[in-house]
């Protein structure tokens, strides 16, 4: 005659169970959390910020968020698709248009009509960062092409030598790290708050 096993009491179960459940929020949900965050912001407190910039002791931006900038004294941001409104952080994303989708197309020749208007004596072609939209639609940065296309209508609408604006340019430029890792980007906020830096210098 064999016997059969007695099934474990339901509690024997549910109380090891509740007792790990419980210790792993307390460690994945608070302990962590405040850990990392404490050592971010003694770390990096200005990252962890926000990376917030100010400007006569206000708030005007972020160094990691666009914004945008349609006066010809200013340099341009990439295009954002995010909504309701351009730049929007809480909405981070794309357009999500294809190819081949006569909407982009659209959205693409009258940015390309706008940045005519605004410089018309340019005939270089449109750097593509200037046209098209980012994939979050926050980027802070565009290329030193973009930049350098530019460089002429601010510097004329700023009475600026062309020299100047260069350097300004050149100044805010973020290399590739090491060197060799990534692009060289300018990042536009930093930049534009420098012309205006230089502008009420004069």
């Amino acid at each position: 005659m064999t016997s059969t096993p007695l099934a474990p009491r339901q509690g024997g179960i549910l109380r090891p169970a509740l007792v790990v459940f419980a210790a792993l929020s307390l460690v994945t949900g608070l302990a962590y959390p405040f850990l990392t965050t404490g050592i971010a912001a003694a770390v990096f407190p200005h990252e962890a910020a926000g990376s917030l910039v100010q400007q006569d002791g206000k708030v005007v931006g972020s160094e990691w968020i666009g914004q945008s900038f349609t006066s010809p004294q200013y340099f341009w941001s990439r295009p954002s698709a995010t909504a309701p409104m351009p730049y929007n952080a809480a909405a981070s994303g794309g357009s999500n248009l294809g190819p081949r989708n006569p909407a982009l197309a659209e959205a693409i020749q009258a940015r390309i009509a706008a940045q005519k208007a605004a410089d018309a004596g340019n005939s270089a072609p449109v750097p593509v960062d200037l046209i098209t939209a980012s994939g979050s639609g926050l980027d802070p940065h565009i290329s030193p092409a973009a930049a350098a296309y530019q460089a002429d209508r601010v510097a004329r609408a700023r009475g600026l030598p062309r020299s100047e604006v260069d350097a300004l340019i050149d100044a805010h430029t973020d290399k590739p790290w090491l060197g060799v890792l990534g692009d060289p980007v300018v990042n536009v906020l930093m930049l534009n708050l420098a012309l205006d830096k230089r502008g009420a210098a004069r």
